[in-house]
């Protein structure tokens, strides 16, 4: 659970460079009555992110309306891939709601059909038929459900079982809460649906067995056969941490659900649309899954979100049986449609990889300076930085949430630290920040880490 950033605005030392600025305490005093009045009328649940009071967002920078600017580290949660307020993609979107058509439901309209071929003609064979819905957390709902249909018809009703991993993150909704990791996320459904089964997540930091044997053992202990496994989720890096599991394993685990007629689906919500220096993240493992659920990075602003498979599995449910009220809406699909053609012209897949590996060369760097980082992990554009204790895998989640703090008062955004006991500082910028940029938020970030490990 994030803690609450306190509201009282501190004093801190100007900031003034071409690509930040902090010009007055932290948090703008102006700032505190709207976000009290947020906090009067929104629940608490809404209350964990720094807070600073988003006025506009321009490429890599967000600003407040008092005169302060930050190098955005968080891309609106893995979300402005392209870059926040691309003209490109407010033209698409002004566009299309003066065309008149801003609603259609299911019933047929040009710009969907663009969009879904669109992310169809991006795709590996057999990934070629595409569901388009509003968020993540809806794709994986259609995703179990997708893999249950399909183990019922292959292997009858005892074939429902779903496997996902331990520390995963797959959205709110019940059915992805359920596939979820995190325990404390679940504890409010109290009954569980004994269908859905954990194994360890491969990371090599918190679980040090990565071999694929650890995998068949926690089917084992759960008395789970390959027979009864309809479907295998993960995100293809865990969102929480950004850890990736070994080539190896996932390789072997593609060659186990394809022997059994299983489903493996990768969860690419944060990791599409050249998050990771390719531009599915799937990519990195030399594999095809069944099923890709994807979201966040569609649109580089819009809520959409979107599932795709192979026509056997995509076709299984009749007409009618599995829509969304807001499925393709017009208006978001044309900011999809324009966010890709960024992505792709821009070349920001390779800038994310070539950045990336800027980014992470730095962040390794700082793990040999500082024993209170535990481990880093991600690939292109997205980190995890572990906060622990000296030495230790211990997490220290004041440690992440005072380096939060203290960058965001040094003019670099990040989002309440994530995973890991809420000990890891996620970095996650857009895919067109410049290698400017990069090097100046880098610096920021070891101040930051010094004064806090200085004062805890």
């Amino acid at each position: 659970m994030s803690r609450p950033f306190s509201l009282e605005p501190r004093a801190v030392p100007r900031v003034d460079t071409p690509l930040r600025k902090i010009v007055t305490p932290i948090p703008a005093p102006e700032s505190v009555p709207v976000i009290e009045r947020l906090q009067r009328v929104e629940p608490v649940a809404m209350q964990g992110q720094p807070p600073i009071l988003w006025d506009r967002a321009d490429g890599f920078q967000v600003y407040d309306r008092f005169g302060n600017c930050w190098i955005d580290w968080s891309s609106g949660v893995l979300v402005t891939n392209a870059g926040h307020g691309r003209k490109q993609i407010v033209d698409a979107i002004v566009a299309q709601a003066q065309s008149g058509l801003l609603h259609n439901y299911c019933f047929p309209s040009e710009i969907r059909a663009r969009l879904a071929e669109r992310i169809a003609g991006l795709l590996p064979d057999p990934l070629k038929k595409v569901f388009l819905l509003t968020t993540g957390s809806e794709t994986v709902e259609a995703a179990i459900k997708l893999s249950r249909m399909h183990g019922v018809k292959v292997g009858g009703r005892g074939k429902h079982v779903i496997v996902s991993f331990e520390k995963a993150f797959h959205g709110r909704t019940m059915g992805a809460q359920q596939a979820g990791g995190i325990p404390a996320l679940k504890d409010w459904i109290v009954n569980l649906d004994k269908g859905f089964v954990q194994a360890p997540f491969p990371d090599g930091f918190r679980t040090t067995d990565t071999s694929f044997d650890a995998f068949l053992r926690a089917l084992s202990e759960a008395g789970c056969a390959g027979p009864n496994v309809a479907g295998v989720i993960l995100e293809t890096y865990q969102g929480g941490s950004a850890s990736f599991a070994p080539s190896d394993f996932m390789q072997k685990l593609r060659a186990w659900t394809s022997s059994h007629k299983t489903l493996l689906t990768c969860d690419e919500v944060q990791a599409g649309f050249g998050r990771n220096g390719v531009f599915w993240g799937f990519e990195h493992y030399g594999i095809v899954p069944d099923l890709v659920t994807m979201g966040k990075g569609v649109s580089s602003s819009l809520p959409l979100g979107a599932i795709a498979g192979a026509a056997h599995v995509m076709d299984l449910p009749g007409p009618g049986s599995m829509t969304s009220t807001h499925t393709g809406n017009p208006i978001s699909c044309a900011a999809a449609l324009a966010s890709i053609d960024l992505i792709v012209s821009e070349g920001l897949t390779e800038n994310s990889r070539v950045m990336g590996a800027r980014l992470h060369g730095y962040l390794r760097a700082m793990m040999k300076r500082f024993p209170q980082i535990g481990w880093v992990d991600g690939k292109g554009l997205v980190a995890g930085v572990a906060c622990v204790k000296p030495n230790s895998k211990e997490p220290d989640a004041d440690l992440a949430f005072n380096v939060v703090r203290a960058s965001m008062e040094k003019g670099l955004l990040m989002f309440s630290p994530v995973g890991f006991g809420g000990a890891t500082v996620k970095i996650a910028p857009p895919l067109s920040i410049t290698q400017e940029a990069i090097d100046e938020s880098c610096a920021v970030l070891e101040e930051a880490f010094a004064e806090s490990v200085k004062t805890a």
